[in-house]
């Protein structure tokens, strides 16, 4: 019986959301280097290291890449986990020797969920998003909640996300059950900018979803 299910901002690209989602109550914040990302989610290394310096303790930073060059993030951001959206292989994964890594899958179909079976040993937890062809993630799009139960069949968390919002994140909990919950877009006012109403009321529904 899971009793606490974390909490992910992700998209974080100034420090008044920032101080917003950890005020809220937020676990972890995710700091976008994707260069194929929106430009308006993706932040520097240097100024996510100036958030993150601000920011009170016990909050999990996480850095999200996908096939690049980690020198300049890592050299410049202090960061305590890896998020991977490319087509990193296991083995890539494990030689790394860079932070707690989480990879990213999308899923559509129970086939998808497969995929994750190659990364055990290799990953601290699995992200699954939904597959939207042509996109690494963020779409704002759901994926069967179902598929999540599935894959926690491998014995790594699994962190949800993909279409969440206040609304409906209660019931992705409750179905899913999964280790984490990840949210970007469905706690925006506008693209790179959080809504601090949505911020609240969405982790005081995964908060509440297992009450």
């Amino acid at each position: 019986m899971i009793e606490t299910v974390r909490v992910k901002i992700c998209g974080i690209t100034n420090l008044d959301d920032a101080l917003t989602a950890t005020d809220a109550g937020a676990d972890a914040l995710g700091f976008n280097f994707v260069p194929a990302a929106p430009a308006a989610r993706q932040i520097t290394p240097e100024v996510a290291a100036r958030i993150i310096a601000r920011l009170p303790p016990f909050i999990t930073c996480v850095g999200l890449v996908a096939d690049q060059d980690l020198a300049p993030i890592l050299g410049t951001c202090p960061l305590d986990a890896l998020q991977y959206y490319g087509n990193e292989p296991p083995e890539a994964l494990r030689a790394l020797g860079v932070p707690r890594v989480i990879k990213a899958f999308r899923v559509a179909d129970e086939a998808d969920i497969t995929r994750i079976e190659p990364y055990i040993g290799s990953i601290a937890a699995a992200l699954l998003d939904a597959r939207v062809p042509g996109r690494l993630g963020g779409t704002g799009r759901a994926f069967p909640w179902e598929l999540a139960v599935a894959a926690q069949r491998y014995g790594v968390p699994i962190i949800l996300a993909g279409g969440l919002t206040p609304a409906n994140v209660a019931e992705a909990v409750r179905i899913a059950r999964p280790y984490a919950v990840d949210v970007a877009s469905g706690v925006e006012a506008a693209p790179g900018h959080k809504d601090p109403e949505k911020v609240r009321a969405f982790i005081a529904a995964v908060r509440s979803a297992l009450l």
